[in-house]
């Protein structure tokens, strides 16, 4: 293992209550009793980092030796499923792994396992040489930060994986610190009475009740369900838009069909119809008069907008079917009521009301989920941790806040204080990725809750020893997991460089500053403009720029370089009041950079409601 440099270091076991106990390591012996709990601990002098192996012993009742360790600098590196993701699934990963022969570099994994209390313990894991065999199932994210951090500052460097796919914050934080915060209160007592089996029966028990007995086989696309002649006398009826689990089917994961009938008259049919959907959680085919008319895969954020050839149209009843397959997590219409509707030219049919409901196939998996109450992370693969020696921490969350993204300007650094308190190791360096471009580009400016969620870590480098890699730049609009985990990395340590070793660097892209208004112009300042702005196209011009005046209606704006400022302006907006930068999903044409290669980060100028403001955990 890997144990931290120049820091006064924890060292703790078990014992028998009242065994006497000795720390012999490094030159130093340190002593101590176990406790009537037959706990004990020493702490050792601070050390300097050591690249040859050391063995420390331990002498109670019996010797133990642990061999192999360095002193270095030690980083945990947490999240979600983009840490999650592993070297073998990122880009080149056949030759990353041939080349991963780095003995100074050691890895700890975690085990994900969630607990509604606080555990000491980490069951079956145990520290590992980096090696091409070792490295294959790592945090890629994470692999990539500490090799090129320990090439940069040659101490031995040790990485310890503790992350879990789509989770959100709130699972990270610890009781009492999410209990201190607005809406959450009385979080506590459901922590405290979550139980596993229970919860996990619950589950079942209620679905069965709300669907009676569970679908063994798929029939939905085998008998034609989609058709209007479909006999619908005996499905459900369900009142959308709302996500399933919000209308008493909590757990349902599978495939579920809905449909409703609609009126037109002759002068109704014609060219230009739409049917809007809002969006769907997560994969949705969409069929009218039983002919097909579009579908999405996995695409939870996209708002759901179909083409309808008028061909298939007539006058009277026409029908809609939907079949939505949800793996994970809640699953259905996400959207208010306001976007589910049917258009011809200027006329709307509104949507919202009851639609029929017939759930097809089930999943049933109702093992308890990280983020069924919070804590359940922190309390089994954070706190076991503790007081371990650390550097500081990696983070790469932030896509399952992103329903609730202007509170995460409270959870988020929330989190970071709780982990620093109870550490009780300072303001220990904390780095953190924003969330890299995803899904289709958008055709025309809006409201964007993976842009809000941008904004609310962007705010959090407000707190102290905070650094930000933006990713902007290098996602994948049809992977929400973007293969280039590389450059997040090198990213994620030119921000160590800055704020855990204090180098002299850029570490980072250009932040937006201030604004100034000259007649119908609007001129950018930034921060970390580095050696000068830079635009990647070859005739200057800067994409992803909006502009509004008082109506708060955004306009795509021209913009120009003007040194290290930018001019913005439209021929719409005669008296501009606001402008956005790369607020979407994914701003696909993004192109400022500063020259240190580094991308700006998405802002806005504004503070007006978005589409998650007041939203939270239980929403």
């Amino acid at each position: 293992m890997v144990l931290q440099r120049n820091l006064n270091l924890k060292i703790w076991g078990n014992a028998e209550p009242g065994e006497k106990v000795m720390v012999s390591f490094n030159g130093q012996k340190q002593k101590s009793k176990a406790n009537t709990f037959g706990k004990w601990s020493v702490v050792l002098d601070p050390m300097k980092a050591v690249k040859e192996p050391l063995i420390m012993t331990v002498h109670g009742n019996n010797v133990i030796e642990l061999k192999n360790i360095l002193i270095g600098d030690v980083w945990v590196c947490s999240g979600q499923s983009n840490m999650q993701m592993k070297v073998s699934e990122c880009i080149d990963a056949e030759n990353e792994i041939k080349a991963a022969n780095y003995p100074n570099l050691r890895l700890f994994e975690v085990p994900r396992t969630v607990s509604n209390t606080p555990v000491d313990h980490i069951a079956n894991a145990s520290w590992k040489v980096c090696t091409p065999e070792t490295i294959k199932n790592f945090s890629a994210a994470g692999y990539f930060f500490g090799r090129d951090l320990q090439k940069e500052i040659d101490v031995p460097i040790g990485l310890i994986h503790t992350s879990w796919g789509a989770t959100c914050v709130e699972t990270w934080t610890s009781k009492a610190s999410i209990t201190k915060l607005p809406k959450y209160g009385d979080f506590g007592t459901r922590i405290d009475h979550y139980d596993e089996t229970t919860a996990s029966q619950k589950f079942e028990d209620n679905l069965k009740k709300a669907i009676g007995k569970f679908p063994e086989k798929e029939l939905g696309m085998e008998e034609n369900w989609m058709q209007p002649n479909t006999d619908r006398s005996t499905w459900n009826t369900i009142e959308l838009p709302t996500l399933w689990e919000n209308a008493g089917y909590q757990r349902l994961n599978g495939l579920v069909w809905f449909s409703i009938d609609f009126n037109l008259t002759e002068t109704d049919i014609g060219s230009g119809a739409q049917l809007h959907l809002g969006k769907i959680h997560d994969s949705d085919i969409t069929w009218v008069n039983g002919q097909k008319i579009g579908g999405m895969n996995w695409s939870n954020n996209v708002e759901r907008v179909y083409a309808v050839p008028s061909k298939i149209l007539k006058v009277g009843k026409n029908n809609i079917s939907v079949r939505v397959e949800d793996k994970y997590y809640k699953g259905g219409f996400a959207s208010k009521a306001n976007k589910l509707f049917f258009q011809m030219g200027k006329k709307k049919i509104p949507l919202s009301g009851n639609w029929k409901m017939k759930v097809d196939k089930v999943i049933p998996d109702f093992k308890p989920l990280p983020n069924d109450v919070p804590s359940l992370l922190y309390n089994a693969m954070i706190h076991p941790l503790i007081p371990y020696g650390i550097k500081g921490a990696i983070w790469y969350q932030g896509e399952s806040n992103t329903p609730r993204s202007k509170e995460y300007e409270i959870t988020f650094p929330n989190m970071i204080n709780n982990w620093r308190e109870d550490w009780g190791q300072g303001n220990f360096p904390f780095l953190f990725v924003q969330l890299a471009n995803f899904q289709v580009a958008k055709s025309t400016p809006k409201e964007d809750a993976w842009a809000e969620l941008r904004e609310s870590q962007t705010k959090t480098l407000r707190v102290i020893n905070t650094g930000m890699a933006v990713a902007i730049d290098i996602g994948d609009a049809n992977n929400i997991h973007p293969l280039n985990k590389q450059d997040v990395g090198n990213r994620l340590m030119f921000s160590a460089l800055k704020v855990a070793y204090g180098k002299d660097i850029v570490h980072s892209g250009p932040i937006y500053q201030s604004m100034q208004i000259e007649d119908n112009k609007v001129i950018i300042s930034f921060d970390h403009a580095g050696s000068g702005l830079l635009v990647k196209n070859k005739h200057g011009y800067i994409n992803e720029f909006e502009i509004a005046g008082d109506d708060k209606k955004f306009y795509w704006a021209k913009a120009k370089l003007d040194g290290n400022q930018i001019i913005v302006w439209s021929d719409d907006v005669n008296k501009p009041v606001a402008v956005r930068f790369a607020w979407s999903m994914n701003p696909a044409e993004f192109n400022l950079y500063n020259k240190e290669g580094l991308p700006a980060s998405p802002f806005r100028t504004d503070d007006w409601e978005g589409v998650t403001d007041g939203k939270s955990f239980d929403d």
